[in-house]
């Protein structure tokens, strides 16, 4: 079974989804146990994956017994290994959070909704995992396509908001597979790998240059780098609860990987800064789009648009960390893909909390919630702490590496940047904590408010919660061993 653990974190989730669909029919008090066991194996198998990949070194798996590059393979080493575990568990530990939220919003949807949440998981361990070029295209709309549908079933302006996620989605979709076609018209081949030996006697071909433009600009669209960001406000902001708190911390995530991953495995790191040349415009771009997420952020009045829009600010971290062409820069960008899921889901998971009692998350409906949820908002303020990055969170750590690589550089306005939006974190969750500590609660008749009293969430709620706010400790003081032994054979293999 050990040998098969690429395949079964893939293939798990996508048989209980059609269970789970079919449960729906029979009995829906099945859906939410049958999930449950779907999402908790891939989140075992990822583990073990990784543990793994860490202790023998890359593992390669051949779907169906094909040889690669025939065959679809998928590669795990320790950049996917790692990824792919933060993914598979922070899945798991949001379905676990936001039972409540689902029978409470969607309570008609419940089999449809959990279908679409394994579903949504398959696309996304299956872009990880997989070694094939075309098969990550595949599942990447795999993972849209679920993606729109969830963010579909909430109510007010979310079908909107996820038909306008479907058609500019489309276009990234359009953009990679358009990359992707060049390179298979040049090379013959689609396998990750291959093509990357393929490649270097190609560079100076413009339709290599394309394919790398053309797979950057559809990336880019799908994890919504400024200024191609306008879809992901709405759809995070308008999905229901569940949803929001499952795509946001995943979903761009995902995508960064996708970039650094081609970047490294399939380009490599000579085409995309010597011969591109590409390093210092795509900072300065980083940098305007960290600098416009900060000010975005400011002018929200309702929390979780908040949230979104420092989601835009932190793929900038992100974006510039990997293009700034060194060591600290490109630790600090994968260090930051988990750090920043974590936190992210920390920030949605309370925002769902407060929104199950209070019943909106505009920030004037926030006054008094320290006296009536004190346990919600102190991992609010946890996740704040680390979005800001005050050590020991997670959030501090990668935020080091990433001004440490920015100085290494000599890119000092990306610092700027980066110090920039740190101080706009402060002020925003400044407001959000005075509001929070220092009003006058005010009842909306949300889940067993009351002018008296604790009104805290359910325990379902806040247990998960707190593992996510621990968490937030924990892996900051584990860094060191991450980067180590997992970010640093990785980049030293590549040359940094």
């Amino acid at each position: 079974m050990i040998d098969h653990y690429p395949a079964l974190i893939v293939i798990l989730p996508f048989l209980f989804a059609f269970v789970v669909s079919g449960a729906a029919w029979v009995k829906k008090s099945l859906c939410f146990p049958l999930t449950v066991v779907g999402m908790g194996l891939s989140a075992w198998f990822s583990v073990c994956l990784l543990v793994r990949v860490a202790t023998t070194g890359v593992m390669k798996y051949r779907m169906g017994g094909w040889e690669t590059p025939w065959g679809i393979g998928y590669h795990v080493d320790y950049l996917n290994g790692l990824v792919v575990s933060v993914v598979t568990v922070l899945a798991f530990i949001n379905l676990i959070a936001t039972r409540k939220n689902v029978a409470d919003e969607t309570p008609e949807k419940a089999g449809a909704f959990y279908s679409l949440y394994l579903l949504f998981i398959v696309g996304l361990t299956g872009i990880l995992l997989t070694g094939d070029l075309f098969n990550l295209y595949v599942l990447l709309e795999v993972a849209s396509l679920t993606s729109y549908a969830l963010i579909g079933m909430g109510k007010g302006r979310a079908p909107i908001s996820a038909l306008n996620y479907l058609f500019v989605g489309t276009v990234g979709g359009c953009f990679y597979l358009l990359g992707v076609g060049y390179l298979y018209i040049m090379t013959g081949s689609l396998n990750m790998v291959d093509v990357a030996t393929l490649l270097p006697q190609m560079y100076h071909s413009s339709a290599i240059v394309m394919a790398f433009i053309f797979c950057m600009v559809g990336v880019g669209i799908k994890m919504a780098f400024f200024p191609l960001h306008m879809w992901l406000p709405n759809a995070y902001g308008f999905a229901p609860t569940a949803a929001g708190s499952l795509i946001a911390p995943l979903m761009t995530k995902v995508m960064v990987y996708v970039l650094i991953r081609l970047m490294l495995t399939v380009f490599s790191v000579d085409f995309a800064f010597v011969i591109l040349k590409m390093g210092d415009p795509m900072v300065w771009l980083s940098s305007l789009a960290i600098v416009a997420g900060a000010v975005f952020a400011l002018a929200q009045k309702n929390l979780k648009r908040m949230f979104c829009y420092i989601i835009v600010s932190e793929i900038g971290y992100m974006m510039g960390g990997a293009w700034l062409g060194n060591n600290a820069g490109m630790t600090g960008a994968i260090l930051h893909i988990f750090n920043d899921a974590i936190m992210t889901l920390c920030l949605f998971l309370c925002a769902g909390s407060i929104y199950y009692r209070v019943r909106g998350l505009e920030l004037d409906r926030l006054k008094g919630l320290f006296s009536k949820m004190p346990v919600t908002m102190a991992c609010l303020v946890a996740g704040a702490l680390s979005i800001i990055g005050v050590p020991p969170t997670c959030g501090f750590f990668s935020k080091w590496y990433l001004i440490s690589g920015g100085l290494q550089a000599g890119q000092y306005g990306f610092v700027a940047a980066l110090l920039f939006s740190s101080l706009v974190n402060v002020v925003l969750f400044f407001r959000v904590i005075e509001i929070s500590y220092y009003g006058d609660f005010e009842d909306h008749h949300g889940h067993g408010s009351s002018q008296e009293g604790v009104m805290e969430a359910p325990a379902s709620m806040l247990v998960p919660l707190l593992i996510v706010s621990i968490g937030l400790i924990v892996v900051g003081l584990y860094t060191g061993g991450i980067v180590n032994h997992l970010i640093n054979p990785i980049l030293l293999k590549q040359g940094f």
